[in-house]
């Protein structure tokens, strides 16, 4: 099992990385939560790592932070939740953010989330409520950098559809968060904000 990579970040394009350590390169599925802190392209990075492996395929998921790993992992212990979903919920909410949304039954909020309807939002908050109290520790604040990519609006709108927002909402969302000079990581945090509103 792959528990954690430390190496050179040789790519990143939401929801994907590629890791290169010492030659061979990683490819990982990272939430968003993730790649607002990373690096640029060409630095060291050292990632807590989930190795999923199931009947016809493996994959690989990256976290800054121990924390982001243990919700994604246990999210994914309600029914109906995949990975897809768990990142989903990553890329929407901090992980305080998730655990007070559980703790107050904020099914509304959680229905926000893509892949999330008002049922397993209802199991969320049953099976999770008593969990998610230690999960909270200590996220550090966001921080943007890097140079502004070629075209910031077309790549979060990519990064947002493969997070499972509908093009129309995309379109809505993106339209509403860019503003000029903004990176993709910038843009997509101002659209999943909003999203949870």
């Amino acid at each position: 099992m792959i528990g954690r990579l430390k190496g050179v970040l040789a790519s990143k394009q939401p929801p994907w990385l590629l890791i290169d350590v010492n030659g061979v390169g990683y490819e990982l599925e990272a939430p968003m939560s993730t790649f607002y802190d990373l690096p640029e392209v060409g630095r060291e990075v050292t990632l807590c790592t989930h190795y999923a492996v199931k009947e016809d395929s493996v994959a690989l998921y990256g976290f800054l932070r121990e924390s982001e790993r243990l919700l994604f992992r246990t999210v994914q212990k309600v029914s109906g939740i995949g990975a897809k979903i768990a990142l989903a919920i990553l890329s929407g909410a901090s992980v305080e953010e998730f655990s007070r949304l559980v703790q107050t039954g904020d099914i509304a909020a959680l229905t926000r989330i893509p892949g999330i309807g008002k049922k397993t939002a209802e199991r969320i908050i049953v099976e999770l409520r008593d969990r998610v109290d230690g999960l909270g520790g200590g996220i550090a604040g966001i921080s943007l950098g890097g140079a502004v990519p070629h075209d910031p609006v077309a790549e979060a709108s990519v990064a947002l559809q493969q997070l499972g927002y509908k093009p129309a909402e995309v379109s809505r969302l993106v339209k509403d968060a860019s503003a000029p000079g903004d990176t993709a990581e910038a843009i997509i945090r101002k659209a999943l904000r909003a999203a949870l509103r």
